[in-house]
């Protein structure tokens, strides 16, 4: 487990700043949805300036806090509506937290700025292989492999699904 979290970490440093990198659950749970249930999101978090905020919450995001970097995504979309990669990084973090109907929202905006993108595929099905729907999360998998066959994260995502359905 931690030798795919260090690959998946080194690849969010290598991706482009809209690919938000899937990773797997820590722990010894599948990533097939039989994760701990729902994880409050926190009331308060610190407040940042508003050219800092994405930046604070991609930090977030990146060290596992993933309700604080929901709390950030949520001002880094109240700041800038138009940034799909904020509404990418909100939905994802809503992902880890298991807030899946704050997900689908968050994908909906981001599909309205991006849809069609390697990027947008591969999140979504990340987010469906974590909510225990695998034909779903290769479908979309697919789509994003399918827009680049030689990209990393994507293969890694197939590969995980793969492995996770033997």
């Amino acid at each position: 487990m931690r030798k795919l979290e260090q690959i998946v970490a080194i690849g969010l440093l290598m991706c482009t700043p809209l690919i938000l990198a899937a990773c797997n659950s820590s722990g010894s749970l599948s990533s097939f949805g039989n994760g701990p249930a729902e994880i409050a999101l926190p009331d308060h978090v610190e407040p940042y300036p508003d050219t800092e905020v994405l930046r604070v919450a991609k930090i977030q995001f990146s060290e596992g806090n993933y309700g604080h970097a929901a709390r950030y995504y949520e001002r880094a979309v109240e700041v800038s509506p138009n940034n799909p990669e904020a509404w990418l990084g909100l939905a994802a973090s809503y992902d880890r937290v298991r807030r899946f109907d704050l997900a689908d929202r968050a994908y909906r905006e981001a599909g309205n700025l991006i849809g069609n993108t390697l990027e947008y595929y591969n999140n979504i099905g990340y987010s469906h292989l974590l909510r225990g729907d695998p034909a779903k999360a290769r479908v979309n998998f697919l789509k994003a492999h399918d827009l680049d066959p030689s990209n990393l994260t994507v293969n890694n995502n197939l590969d995980l699904l793969r492995d996770n359905i033997k």
